[in-house]
């Protein structure tokens, strides 16, 4: 009996000796923090302090199962079957998350960057299962991660902003490290959260063996190996840092041309792309934003899938450091690029809220409206830091007999057209904070000066425009929403003039498509009561596409200014779009530096506003930020109600780029005085010219109608001071 009870405390002595090591790797309780509380608690900090205490040394007889993980599970040491000895415990493979330490992102993040502050963005989603956003700004760069609990959201944004700065230096070392030499080529930054040819191990019983080694011979110890991984984590690199590591063969043309990443690999090697966000949205479809620096200027990129928004970020790279467009990148018109759903819903609402608070709710008798427009400006795609800068409401023209030969009436008062004019009023007052002499007004202008003249738009500052309903002309006429049984007969003509420019009709609403081929009217042809043609809204946001938004003035200070997404309220078909808008002058040929065929981001709204029945109003009202009221123009007359010229005029505009002319930096050589005539002064822009020269052929050659131009003596005025 007494044999028999010391055989039975030797197997109790060697099962302790087994497990003992997985209790002292467990991570034992700590005192969490709050989840209320979103900075970093110390006790986080302190979780792990006891894997300090580990040694880098091999592993004896009696400390074999020292290797497992904290969540490792306690392995029966005796196996029914197997004779009475141990099983083997076999390395296997294993997905992880970001790192194969104990530590958790946190606390690395806390380690590599203390004193970080996380900020709650949002709950959403239903009270029983409620949706969590937390952000944290690391590296200038904001990362937001979502959860059920505000503790996963941080977690997961700490995990984004690991992922952006803390990488291996070099993908085979780190293989090596890994005890994994099979595949170096593994994207750190590819659409799979954990990658699987990334190989950690783990203690697993086997029944195959009698072999009593926890660990493969070919492969190097375990915990040497773990500890090695730890360091080379540590290594920090900049989100463009320019790897010194050997660079690969270039890829062929035919590859390249396919694919933007490469492309812009090839120009500059060594790229870091990072991932700013990943959310859900509805029907648990994911978004993903992807950012890229590039000479010291970011971009960004969304998409379904990392992949995708990684081909936008570096298509947008291309188009404006390189003037690049790849031609099997240009969306098929079947295909378009589209906004994140949320993003797109919070512009509307931005816009709709703006336009609530400028009307008294609703009540004031200028709030009723056919076709509603605003511009909003963000940071890359963060919504968190956008602001509606224009707004404008409007769906008539003038009337011939009232056009001006001053520059004092507004001739087209779409919504559309108005907030561009709006957009560019805005522009002129973020130039002029560049005349003054202290440099925190430079600091708040949108616009920074180049070395070799002129201006540029700051990094990352991006323009989307919303519209309650779909722009007048060829995306509207050949949207399927309006196609009614009636129309069916009709519809050969439809395809006849699909794509073709069309004009509005004076006094009245919708288009018709260019019958004339003359380029310009005449103005006593118009006074003697001739139409005044005016082209659609669709046709000058495709011109937009090509020349920007800025006009001809302006280019003589600054760059391009291009829309980067379209929001869209009512009667949207993606198709149809972005076909219209940028698909038309595929054939326009190469564009001078800084110019190019814009790719706008295009989206609809989840929940639009009623259609609202009933005749036009015959006014049009415009808002820019800094003003606090808005601007009521009588759409007849191109004037404000009282009389007076609109804000928005070209006189107005002439009077602002004189005073800016021979004070700021330009990007055009002055030659002689200033010129003193409103035509003259748009034709200083010598390249923008020669672009829109180059557009309306474009159009011509495509068969698609001649661009009508107003009669030239509207430009023709002098300044007045």
């Amino acid at each position: 009996m007494s044999l028999f009870f010391c055989f039975l405390l030797e197997k109790v002595s060697i099962l302790s000796t087994f497990i003992a090591p997985f209790k002292y790797l467990s991570p034992g309780t700590t005192t969490m923090e709050d989840e209320d509380n979103l900075s970093t608690s110390s006790a986080e900090v302190k979780e792990n302090r006891n894997i300090g205490n580990l040694e880098d040394h091999p592993i004896s007889s009696n400390e074999r199962a020292r290797g497992g993980t904290p969540s490792s599970k306690r392995k029966r040491p005796l196996e029914e079957g197997n004779n009475g000895h141990f099983c083997k415990l076999q390395l296997i493979w294993k997905k992880v998350s970001w790192s194969v330490t104990p530590k958790n992102a946190l606390v690395q993040l806390h380690e590599l960057k203390p004193g970080l502050q996380y900020k709650m963005v949002s709950q959403t989603g239903p009270v029983h299962a409620p949706v969590f956003a937390v952000a944290v700004e690391v590296n200038g760069l904001t990362f937001e991660g979502t959860g059920p609990t505000k503790k996963k959201a941080k977690m997961r944004a700490a995990e984004l902003a690991l992922k952006s700065f803390v990488q291996f230096p070099n993908a085979c070392q780190a293989h090596f490290a890994m005890g994994n030499c099979i595949n170096p080529s593994t994207d750190f930054t590819s659409d799979q959260a954990d990658f699987p040819d990334t190989l950690f191990k783990e203690f697993e019983p086997s029944t195959h063996s009698e072999d009593f080694s926890v660990y493969n011979p070919v492969n190097n110890e375990l915990l040497s190996t773990a500890y090695r991984h730890g360091r080379l984590l540590c290594h920090t690199l900049d989100l463009m840092g320019h790897g010194k590591q050997n660079k690969h063969k270039m890829a062929s043309k035919a590859e390249s041309e396919k694919n933007p990443v490469v492309l812009l690999n090839e120009l500059r090697s060594g790229l870091r792309y990072v991932c700013l966000s990943e959310t859900v949205e509805k029907q648990h479809i994911k978004s993903f934003v992807m950012a890229v620096r590039v000479d010291g200027r970011t971009f960004e990129g969304s998409g379904r899938s990392k992949k995708l928004a990684k081909g936008q970020a570096a298509q947008a790279a291309l188009q404006a450091l390189f003037n690049i467009r790849l031609p099997s990148h240009i969306p098929s018109r079947s295909k378009c690029h589209h906004l994140p759903q949320d993003f797109a819903d919070s512009v509307y609402q931005m816009v709709a809220q703006k336009f609530r608070e400028l009307t008294d709710n609703f009540t004031s008798m200028h709030a009723r409206h056919k076709t509603l427009a605003g511009i909003v400006m963000t940071k890359g795609l963060d919504i968190r830091q956008a602001q509606v800068i224009v707004l404008s409401s409007g769906t008539k023209c003038i009337n011939g007999e009232y056009i001006n030969d001053q520059g004092l009436a507004v001739n087209d008062c779409h919504a559309e057209i108005v907030a561009r004019r709006a957009f560019v009023h805005f522009l002129y007052s973020q130039l002029e904070l560049h005349l003054s002499k202290r440099r925190e007004d430079w600091e708040r202008s949108i616009f920074v000066r180049l070395k070799e003249g002129g201006y540029r738009l700051r990094e990352n500052i991006l323009f989307h425009l919303y519209v309650s309903t779909s722009p007048c002309g060829d995306a509207r006429l050949n949207s399927p929403y309006e196609i009614t049984t009636d129309l069916n007969s009709s519809k050969h003509i439809v395809r006849k003039y699909r794509g073709h420019l069309r004009t509005k009709i004076e006094s009245g609403e919708g288009t018709i498509p260019v019958r004339c081929h003359n380029a310009a009217q005449t103005w006593d042809g118009v006074l003697l009561g001739e139409q005044l043609i005016t082209m659609s809204c669709t046709d000058k946001i495709a011109r937009w596409n090509i020349l920007g938004l800025q006009g001809a003035l302006l280019s003589s200070f600054i760059e391009p200014m291009y829309l980067h997404s379209i929001i869209v309220g009512s009667l949207y078909h993606t198709g149809h779009l972005s076909r219209v808008m940028s698909h038309r002058v595929e054939d326009i040929g190469q564009l001078p530096a800084s110019y190019r065929r814009n790719q706008l981001l295009l989206s609809g709204v989840s929940h639009a506003d009623a259609r609202q029945p009933g005749k036009s109003p015959s006014f049009s009202v415009n808002w820019i930020v800094g003003n606090a009221d808005l601007e009521v123009i009588n759409a007849t007359t191109g004037k404000r109600t009282c009389g007076s010229p609109s804000r928005l005029c070209k006189h107005m505009f002439f009077t602002r780029w004189a005073k800016l002319h021979g004070k700021l930096s330009t990007r055009i050589p002055s030659h002689g005085d200033m010129p003193s005539v409103y035509s003259e002064a748009k034709l200083v822009a010598q390249t923008y010219q020669s672009v829109k020269q180059q557009l309306f052929k474009a159009f011509q050659k495509a068969g698609l109608g001649t661009w009508v131009k107003k009669p030239p003596e509207q430009d023709q005025f002098l300044l007045t001071v």
